[in-house]
């Protein structure tokens, strides 16, 4: 009864529009208090959240898909992508999704995909005859490929909670997120074959392919490294987003000059802002994480679960619906630092793995990104695009029917997660 009277109480703050990390941070306090614990726990917890090495990757992934947000180098990559595939039947299509992949592999941010390809392919395909919604659609879930191609926030957070290998999360989200790449290109290139307005581009001179491809290599160069440099590893994630920050302040500055000093305060200060946010989150969600341990909420769940709960499947089954509803009015980040905890104990209890789970919740968290109303790329495409919700919304549908297929197929091949890793 406790446990349930305990999350009716969380749910009922977030729904009344208390931010995520006051609700944590005080629902957590309140439990310590008046459970007769030690309040004291409060600022343990909040200084414990921010004493972390790996959490410091996420202030400097962001200041580097900042920097190079501001440098306009997803102009650079989409020219560059578009000169080659272009002309092919859905080829701007094409151009959208492999730019969002790539610069995935940099930002490691849904948001500062969508916002960065989205700029400059809306314009572009809206230009050839895609219909509107189409494009806003496949923009916005091309967005959430910055959360599944390593490196990912979602996944350096997923691995902090779990203590999990972060180098081993990345792995596994190559082969995921490669899937979900080939899935949107395979529907792009069948919606634009029966696209009344569809415009094929014409083919780009070797000329433009030369020209467009030396100025983006530089960017895809520096994804190259850094990515390369984790796996192999080198260098930790932590250290490899110090390596891309500074590889990004090169590459827009002295290489490609796209940088001014406005640029860069804009960029640190967006940076910022989103950095406090997400620590203020962990640590509301370390010292809730506290206060439910102590009461034996995160083992109730799983004694629930697992008397009532036989199979892995119906698990994965409830928690993929749990996590659908959740998104309707959570983030991503909010949803992983709430759930995870008191999931993991079931996870163990069913024999299912750490690194193939956080592949599955990254995946169907990314579905959040997409659903109104808190679908936080929706936001961006809509601003981006001068779009109303509506638009954005209708246009996105098709493409959340596929990612809910391609988390269906993770399930039942779970080696799509889980060979890279297993075999490095």
């Amino acid at each position: 009864m406790t446990t349930i009277i305990i999350l009716l109480a969380l749910f009922a703050l977030l729904l009344v529009g208390v931010p995520v990390a006051f609700t944590l941070t005080g629902l957590g306090f309140g439990l310590l208090y008046f459970g007769g614990f030690s309040p004291l726990m409060v600022p343990q917890g909040l200084l414990s959240a921010a004493d972390s090495f790996v959490l410091i990757a996420v202030p400097l992934f962001l200041l580097m898909s900042n920097v190079l947000l501001k440098g306009g180098v997803g102009r650079d990559l989409f020219a560059a992508v578009q000169a080659w595939v272009g002309h092919w039947p859905g080829g701007l299509a094409i151009a959208t999704i492999l730019s969002c992949g790539i610069f995935a592999a940099i930002s490691g941010s849904s948001v500062a995909t969508a916002a960065t390809i989205g700029t400059v392919a809306i314009p572009e395909m809206t230009s050839r005859g895609y219909p509107r919604r189409f494009v806003l659609g496949l923009l916005a879930a091309g967005g959430t490929l910055g959360i599944l191609i390593p490196p990912s926030i979602p996944m350096i957070v997923y691995g902090v909670i779990t203590e999990e290998s972060i180098i081993a999360l990345f792995l596994a989200g190559v082969g995921p997120g490669l899937l979900l790449m080939v899935l949107f290109i395979a529907w792009s290139v069948l919606y634009a074959s029966f696209a009344a307005d569809y415009q094929p581009s014409p083919r780009a001179t070797w000329d433009e392919r030369r020209r467009t491809a030396i100025r983006a290599f530089p960017t895809v160069l520096l994804a190259a490294f850094v990515i390369s440099g984790i796996y192999m590893g080198i260098f930790t994630p932590t250290e490899a987003a110090a390596i891309g920050f500074l590889g990004s302040l090169i590459v827009v500055g002295p290489v490609l000059r796209t940088l001014d000093w406005p640029k860069f305060r804009d960029a640190v200060a967006e940076a910022m802002t989103t950095t406090v946010a997400i620590l203020l989150i962990v640590a509301g969600a370390k010292v809730f994480g506290k206060a439910i341990t102590l009461y034996r909420i995160p083992q109730d769940i799983s004694l629930f679960l697992s008397e009532h709960i036989s199979t892995a499947g119906m698990f994965v089954l409830v928690v993929a619906l749990v996590l659908l509803v959740m998104g309707l009015f959570l983030e991503s980040l909010s949803m992983i630092l709430i759930m995870v905890p008191v999931l993991s104990g079931a996870l163990m209890a069913l024999g299912i793995d750490p690194i193939w789970f956080g592949v599955f919740f990254v995946i169907m968290i990314e579905c959040a990104l997409i659903t109104p109303p808190v679908g936080l790329n929706l936001y961006v495409i809509q601003a981006v695009g001068k779009a109303s919700m509506g638009e954005v919304a209708t246009g996105v549908l098709p493409f959340l029917v596929i990612m809910l297929a391609s988390a269906a197929i993770i399930f039942w091949w779970p080696a799509v997660a889980l060979y890279i890793p297993f075999r490095l």
